[in-house]
């Protein structure tokens, strides 16, 4: 099937889904070990959109202190783990040091001028600014990275579309820790919600931009 719509770089946002220390780092309360592997990946998508002038989000899944439907279906995120709450530091085995559970991993750090939007649920539209952030930047292609691709990554390119969003996909900057679900929600997404593509194609546009 042809693509929906062409890539306009011009047009574009990065989004970076919950790279964050309780999911990516080694040793994590809810760990996805797939999530490492992908950090060069989404760190050349970031240099190139910065680079090109093009704007840069990230979504950071919280947690507690109170319970939340949420935690019947991921426990870790309950009153003994914490995991993702707010202030709740400790230690991974990848990394010297203590670092806060629902940070961006430091390899991927927002910087000034970035926009950080956190979420108690698992799209970065639902109940969050992030659709008017995005206006505001004039973004109207969603470029979409992070983890974890069945979850938190659909349902957002899910809610992006719902708000009139081009939604693209980036097949090597996505993670999960089941690759059938990985695999199926790639073919999905592709199918009705958004276009799929790889970093290199997208990494090519910014650059030949500048």
């Amino acid at each position: 099937m042809s693509a929906p719509f062409a890539f306009r770089p011009e047009a574009q946002g990065l989004l970076v889904v919950d790279m964050q220390n309780d999911f990516v780092r080694e040793g994590a309360p809810q760990e996805v070990p797939d999530a490492r592997k992908i950090v060069p990946t989404i760190r050349r998508l970031l240099g190139a959109f910065r680079g090109a002038g093009r704007p840069v989000f990230y979504t950071r899944f919280v947690a507690g202190p109170r319970r939340t439907l949420m935690w019947a279906w991921s426990p870790e995120c309950d009153d003994r783990t914490r995991s993702c709450w707010p202030g709740v530091r400790r230690r991974y085995r990848d990394v010297e040091g203590e670092r806060e559970g629902p940070a961006v991993v430091d390899e991927l750090a927002p910087r000034s001028g970035d926009v950080v939007i956190d979420k108690y649920g698992y799209s970065g539209f639902f109940r969050t600014p992030l659709a008017d952030a995005l206006r505001a930047h004039h973004v109207e292609q969603v470029v979409v990275t992070g983890t974890v691709t069945q979850i938190c990554v659909e349902d957002t390119v899910r809610g992006g579309f719902h708000e009139g969003f081009e939604m693209v996909v980036v097949r090597d900057a996505v993670a999960s820790f089941d690759p059938e679900l990985h695999r199926a929600t790639l073919r999905n997404l592709e199918m009705k919600f958004a276009v799929v593509t790889t970093a290199e194609e997208v990494v090519a546009l910014h650059e030949a931009g500048r």
